[in-house]
């Protein structure tokens, strides 16, 4: 069995990935010049801004999903977040960013740890 506490996250993986997502898509340069980044590669950032949506938008599409569906949800999303952690640390400790790389960091680490929790816990 799913836990409901496991679907409540997924809704809010579709909403946090989402508000990256649109402004990434639509306005990475902007975004990424609000949060700091000099000189954003708005080509780079719309993959990105592609990756969370279709991320996101498969988290609420499938948040009623069956517990195998949820298994294969989990493995993609420790995957994608266990990638994206270990490049923005690469690029932190190579040529460091602004505050809000640190932040991301943080989510990223924040989900990848809820997404290990429940992956175990549906063995």
């Amino acid at each position: 069995m799913v836990p409901r506490s496991l679907r409540f996250w997924f809704v809010v993986h579709f909403v946090v990935d989402f508000v990256f997502a649109i402004p990434l898509l639509l306005a990475p340069v902007w975004l990424l010049t609000l949060f700091g980044f000099a000189n954003p590669d708005p080509f780079t950032a719309r993959l990105v801004g592609a990756a969370l949506l279709g991320i996101g938008g498969e988290s609420l599409l499938g948040w009623e999903g069956s517990i195998e569906a949820f298994r294969a949800m989990l493995n993609l999303k420790i995957i994608w977040s266990l990638a994206a952690i270990g490049g923005i640390m690469l690029t932190l400790l190579v040529s460091g960013g602004p505050l809000m790389a640190y932040l991301l960091l943080l989510i990223f680490a924040g989900f990848s740890g809820l997404w290990m929790y429940y992956r175990v816990l549906l063995r």
